[in-house]
């Protein structure tokens, strides 16, 4: 294992210190109980940061609407994620990141403060109380008893549905599918230098992958950032944009540090409480999707069929969330990116803690970060988006109580955006398909309860 860093010369007292911090994070992490090497790990670590990278900049740009400053937010969302991986590493040893959620900051900025008119003291003050809320149930066992009570059929929707749902993420930060007004989706223009860069990213993973080279994914990603300083966009400008500096002190976070109204629930029970309830439910299911299904694509999973450390997992997720709304963002949650290190080998919580490091480095860096354009990490979403859909040929095509709605979960999940929704839909089918078959038996409670639950949250939240 140590060979790799070995192959350098160095002073022989050097040589015996790398091989006892080798031997070290071995012992500690498993890593080669869970036959990976340390620089498979550190290498997906990069991966996982570079796919998920785009945070620092999206993020910020979302809850800025709501009057915080940009700046400010940018150095929160790395310090959030900086804690709750390296916490994820060291807790649970699973190859999981985690950062503040994409679709939940959104709706914590459209819904929460634009549409129902909650200042962002409010709004990160229902978030920590949900928070709360999540971190009691996780707990208590609750959430544990709900993954491990899913029908295998729908573990797998959950790991496809979200290869389809990364996938089309990447699609469209690419521009190959676009926006129509007629069929709401279409092939977009491909005759544009953002588009030939994408496909040639995607091609050298595609063949680096084929060729069993680790850190694809990360080469191929430099690679083309390269390139795109270099290829003029219609107007003749460079694809990336060179920044103005390369290092920069990170922002004051004094604006939303320990800025929420903690006694706003309490004052509005009738408003908050439905609030707290829906962000529950996004963060439960949003979750308990993504940890099953990267836990199910890096067949992390016991005798018992549930991923290991699960438990631990799931309590460094919710106290996350508490941590992110002290700190002044929305729900911090598990990446479904982390499917990017995944793949490139990682296997234990080194790559969490490596990918928690990278965005401490990040921190000073941010104008290079942001001049990364999305285009550049979506090659990589929709090959890993493609290895993830790869579970479906373990579904029981001859029973259609099984396979029917596995595969209206996985559309759902794509086409609503949203994992928790396609999920809801695909459980409901589920109990719908298992009761026409005459086997209401062999329903549990607790997908019984996931029934009621979902169509609760689907029409009439």
């Amino acid at each position: 294992m140590a060979r790799f860093f070995l192959d350098f010369k160095l002073p022989r007292q050097d040589k015996k210190t790398i091989v006892s911090v080798m031997n070290f994070l071995d012992r500690f992490f498993e890593i080669s109980k869970r036959n990976s090497t340390v620089k498979t790990e550190i290498t997906a670590g990069f991966t996982t940061f570079a796919a998920m990278s785009y945070i620092l900049a999206v993020n910020p740009a979302i809850l800025s609407s709501t009057g915080m400053e940009t700046a400010g937010l940018i150095t929160v969302t790395a310090i959030a994620t900086i804690i709750s991986s390296i916490a994820m590493g060291l807790y649970s040893n699973l190859p999981i990141a985690a950062a503040p959620a994409m679709g939940t900051n959104t709706y914590f900025a459209v819904i929460i403060c634009a549409g129902m008119g909650l200042t962002w003291q409010q709004a990160l003050s229902v978030t920590f109380y949900n928070g709360i809320v999540f971190l009691l149930i996780s707990i208590c066992g609750v959430r544990e008893k709900i993954i491990k009570s899913l029908p295998n059929a729908l573990k797998i929707s959950l790991q496809c549905g979200i290869g389809l749902f990364i996938a089309f993420m990447g699609l469209q930060h690419s521009g190959i599918i676009s926006k129509n007004d007629t069929t709401f989706v279409a092939l977009g223009n491909l005759d544009t230098p953002q588009v030939w860069l994408t496909l040639l990213g995607f091609a050298a993973m595609a063949f680096m992958i084929a060729k069993k080279v680790r850190g694809a994914i990360i080469y191929s990603i430099l690679a083309i950032t390269a390139i795109a300083f270099f290829v003029p966009d219609a107007d003749g400008l460079p694809l990336a944009k060179m920044p103005e500096k390369i290092v920069s002190l990170p922002n004051s976070i004094s604006q939303t540090f320990c800025a929420l109204d903690f006694a706003y629930p309490f004052r509005d029970i009738r408003t908050s409480l439905p609030v707290i309830f829906t962000l529950l439910l996004l963060d439960l299911f949003d979750t308990i999707g993504t940890v099953v299904a990267l836990c199910k694509r890096m067949e992390s999973e016991n005798h018992g069929g549930e991923p290991k450390s699960l438990s631990k997992a799931l309590v460094v997720d919710s106290s996350s969330t508490i941590m992110g709304a002290l700190l002044g963002t929305s729900t911090v949650t598990c990446f479904v990116e982390s499917a990017s290190g995944i793949e490139d080998g990682g296997r234990t919580g080194l790559v969490s803690i490596i990918t928690g490091i990278c965005f401490a480095i990040a921190l000073f860096f941010t104008p290079i970060i942001s001049s990364i354009p999305a285009f550049v990490t979506a090659p990589a979403l929709i090959l890993v988006g493609i290895m993830m859909m790869s579970g479906i040929g373990s579904l029981n095509t001859k029973d259609p109580a099984e396979h029917m709605p596995a595969i209206f979960c996985m559309m759902m999940i794509m086409l609503s955006f949203s994992i928790t929704k396609g999920f809801a839909f695909g459980v409901i089918m589920y109990v719908l398909m298992m009761a026409a078959s005459s086997r209401i038996k062999k329903i549990s409670a607790p997908t019984w309860g996931l029934f009621a639950v979902m169509c609760l949250f689907l029409f009439v939240i």
